[in-house]
This record gives C-alpha cells, structure tokens and sequence, in this order.
C-alpha cells in the first residue's frame, strides 16, 4: 500500500519534461504603445501650458516689487512764536481734525490785545472830536471861518477816521493771534516722530508736529521703463504687502511719472555737463514711477508709509 502512494507521488518523465520547458510568453498587449504616447503627450501639454502660464505672469502681465506704500505727512507749523505751555498729544497717536494738538503762552498775546484796545478807544475819542469839529466849522459861513479852515478840519476827521480803521485792523490780528496760542490738527491722521516738550520754544513757520493722513494713502510702484506699453491709466492692479502677503489689495493706476531725475543733466562746478561713461553692451532700463490709488481697505489692516509691497497690473480691463 505505501509502495503504491510512493509511486503515485512521483511524477513520470513526460511530466518532468513539461516541467523542464520555459513557459510560453504572453502575447503582447495591443494598447500598451497607445498609452504611452498618451501619456508623453499629456506630460508635454502640461509642460507647454504651464510655461505659457509663467510666461504670461511673467512678462506679459508687468508686476515689480520695487513699491511703497506712501501718505502725505503734514508737517503742522505755529503761526506765531512763543514758550510751549502743553502738549496735548503723544507719539503715535491718533488724532482727528480740529483737536488741540498743542498751546503756546498767551500772555504775550494778551497783553498785544488789551494794548490794541486800548489804542481803538483814544483814537476813536480823537475821531468823534475832530468830526465834530469838521462838522461845526462846515456850518459856518465863510465870514467866520476860510475854506481852507473847513478842508483842514474836513481832513483831519478823514484822518482820524483811518487812524481807527488802523487800530481795528491791528486789534483784530492781535485777537488771531491769541487764537492762534492754540494749535489744532489740520487733518485726521496719525502723529509721527514726535519729539515736542512743554518748554520747548515754538518758531512761526517751522514744523513742530508731523501727521500721517490716513485719508490719502497710496502706492508708488516702480516699473522698468519696457513694461510701460502695457501700463495705462485706469488699469487695475492686485497689491500685496511684504507685512501681509496672503492679504490682496485691489487698486487702479492713476499716472504715471513723467520724469525722474538724470544724473547726467547735472552740471559740474566748472558748468559743464556731466557725461558718465556708458558701456553699449550693457543698457539697464530705467524705473519709473506709476502711482496707484487703493480701493477698499479693510479696518483691521496696518498700513504704514514706506511699507514694502508686490504690485501687479492686469491689462486691459479697469478696476470697478
């Protein structure tokens, strides 16, 4: 019996010679070559799609970030001179129009008007007598007083009367510059670099205060001289701050810069021009300046003047 199971166990010769034969191969697939092109046409498409994509963020549509955020800065000046009593504001602060930003000693200021008055009063008495004076002298006949009596009197009135209007004049500009004591804010805006003291003498017509108005913010991209064909007035333009990138401002270019400055239009000490040497191999395109007004700006956004950004145009179509 187990002789029997070992003799069935074993495989015969015609079946170790199947075994011993390579395996047949499979036949080719028909579709194989067919994906393959497939796919090396779709890797190609996707490659030339995406250098138009580059090509068309690159240069065709201008961008540069060579750009500012800018503001005016009102560089607030007194109009009369005097010891600073107070300062009302503080760096950095935050100021709205019409508020006190600072007071000058009024004293000065107070006595110039009580001296104006006092000037008004006499010489209004003296004009009321000598018009009375004129007055009389016209009445009589030419008996009593000579014709040039009555201009003489007639004139003197004339002067007096001016001498009034003088002192009017002169005690209304002594009440505005009582006024002018307190210094108000011209603009809302933010207060900037402030170094004024209480103590600290004021000078008539030299800044004291410098405000940022934060109504007028704009920014001023600079643009390679070769990207200009493609710039125009009314174009919109995506903005981005290097404090904030992933936040997107939208603007609209204003104008573009007519000039900037030559270092060659200038003149040398003996009046000549001065040419510097230039390499014709080697031409470097200008900047020019393109100003940008800034469409909505969220609250809760920081912008400061000289901030860094990233400026793009899109071509041929303003912005609503």
């Amino acid at each position: 019996m187990l002789d029997f199971l070992h003799r069935e166990t074993i495989p015969g010769p015609q079946v170790m010679a199947a075994l011993s034969q390579p395996a047949a191969a499979a036949p080719p697939r028909p579709y194989k070559p067919l994906f393959s092109v497939l796919a090396t046409l779709i890797v190609v498409i996707a490659a030339i799609w995406l250098a138009v994509l580059a090509w068309h963020r690159y240069d065709a549509t201008p961008w540069t970030r060579d750009a500012r955020v800018r503001a005016y800065a009102v560089a607030v000046a007194p109009q009369i001179s005097g010891p600073i009593v107070s300062v009302a504001v503080h760096a950095n602060q935050i100021v709205h129009k019409g508020e006190v930003l600072m007071r000058i000693d009024p004293a000065d200021f107070i006595n110039a008007v009580a001296e104006a008055q006092a000037a008004l009063a006499s010489d209004e008495a003296i004009a009321r007598m000598k018009a009375a004076d004129a007055s009389r002298r016209a009445r009589l006949p030419s008996i009593a007083v000579s014709a040039e009596s009555q201009g003489n009197t007639a004139a003197a009135a004339a002067a007096a009367e001016a001498a009034v209007a003088g002192d009017k004049a002169r005690l209304a500009q002594a009440l505005l510059n009582l006024k002018r004591t307190v210094v108000h804010a011209p603009v809302t805006g933010t207060i900037t670099n402030l170094t004024l003291h209480a103590g600290d003498y004021a000078h008539a017509g030299t800044p004291a205060i410098t405000l940022v108005d934060e109504h007028d913010i704009w920014v001023t991209a600079y643009f390679e001289e070769t990207e200009l064909p493609m710039i125009h007035p009314g174009a919109a333009a995506t903005i981005r701050l290097l404090a904030d990138p992933d936040q997107v401002l939208h603007g609209t270019v204003q104008g573009i810069g007519r000039g900037i400055s030559v270092t060659d239009a200038q003149n040398s000490a003996g009046g000549l021009p001065v040419v510097n040497p230039v390499y014709s191999w080697v031409r470097l395109s200008q900047r020019i300046p393109v100003h940008i007004a800034l469409g909505r700006v969220p609250a809760d956004l920081f912008l400061a003047a000289g901030m860094t950004a990233t400026v793009r145009i899109v071509p041929h179509r303003a912005h609503r």
